[in-house]
């Protein structure tokens, strides 16, 4: 399961030494703001905060729309992510996250070793790796032995995105989740899901985003779906808001890959809001 994300990694930093080596009198521009967070709501983009800040984040998400009115379409019930990312330099960044959703922890690595070439040098795109592990915190069924590994999972993510204009990007995103315990005779530990993200800007600071995972079938049981996300990112530099509608509940890898069970065409949407806010140790500048 390891060692395929590793040969990804490994090819992809040596084209990157190769192919972003330059003379020492050019200078590079590299593009910016490609996609206007680290996320683009549920899943990891190409950009990385810089190194030192921390990234204070919120993700919240109401119940269903289609539970109508006797939960005020949904606004009644609410699942939350809180986590706290990290730059360790300005191309390598951590996280650890907590989540209401089956009471989860999570972390992950980031290390992004392509960056697109605005002027002056002929890299087309960019590419980040992202590693990540989550562990279930709910009570242990009884009657049967429980072991700590049996509440971890693992997640592999190439990304590679490209900024076609000043208002346009997109990303692919081939999605690994390894889930350590499953009825393995009818289903898989390692769950494939291929994803496209997209960015539209509509005004200065304001964007449309979709997030879209295909899964290929026989992986995981029929009730789940693909997840679907639209949403609107509102950036003010030190802040960004992203209200979005989504059909997945669980804002991590395994929940939203391998769980998502509400469809749209039923109205099983759910609204919600993430709020990113970069603390910098040296203030704001």
């Amino acid at each position: 399961m390891y060692r395929l994300p590793l040969l990804f990694l490994l090819a992809f930093a040596t084209l990157s030494a190769s192919a972003q080596f330059f003379p020492e009198d050019t200078v590079v521009v590299y593009t910016t703001k490609t996609f206007y967070s680290s996320r683009i709501v549920n899943s990891h983009t190409t950009e990385n905060i810089e190194k030192d800040v921390l990234d204070f984040r919120i993700n919240h998400r109401f119940g269903v729309l289609s539970d109508g009115y006797k939960t005020f379409f949904g606004l009644d019930n609410a699942t939350m992510r809180i986590s706290f990312d990290y730059g360790i330099t300005n191309d390598i960044m951590i996280g650890i996250g907590r989540s209401t959703y089956e009471k989860n922890l999570d972390g992950f690595v980031k290390y992004r070793f392509l960056k697109q070439i605005e002027k002056n040098g002929k890299m087309p795109i960019s590419a980040a790796y992202v590693a990540s592990m989550s562990m279930n915190g709910l009570d242990q069924p009884s009657g049967r032995k429980n072991y700590m590994t049996s509440r971890l999972s693992y997640g592999h993510q190439l990304i590679v995105a490209r900024k076609f204009s000043k208002a346009f990007s997109a990303q692919l995103m081939p999605l690994l989740v390894h889930r350590n315990l499953i009825d393995s005779t009818q289903y898989k530990h390692d769950v494939l899901g291929i994803g496209v993200g997209l960015k539209q800007k509509i005004l200065p600071s304001i964007t449309l985003n979709l997030e879209y995972f295909y899964l290929p079938p026989n992986q995981i049981s029929d009730q789940y779906t693909h997840p679907l996300t639209l949403g609107i990112d509102i950036n003010t530099g030190w802040h960004t808001f992203q209200l979005h509608f989504t059909n997945a509940t669980g804002t991590f890898e395994k929940a939203y890959l391998t769980q998502t069970s509400n469809k749209w065409k039923n109205g099983d949407i759910h609204f919600g809001f993430n709020i990113s806010r970069y603390f910098h140790p040296r203030g704001f500048h």
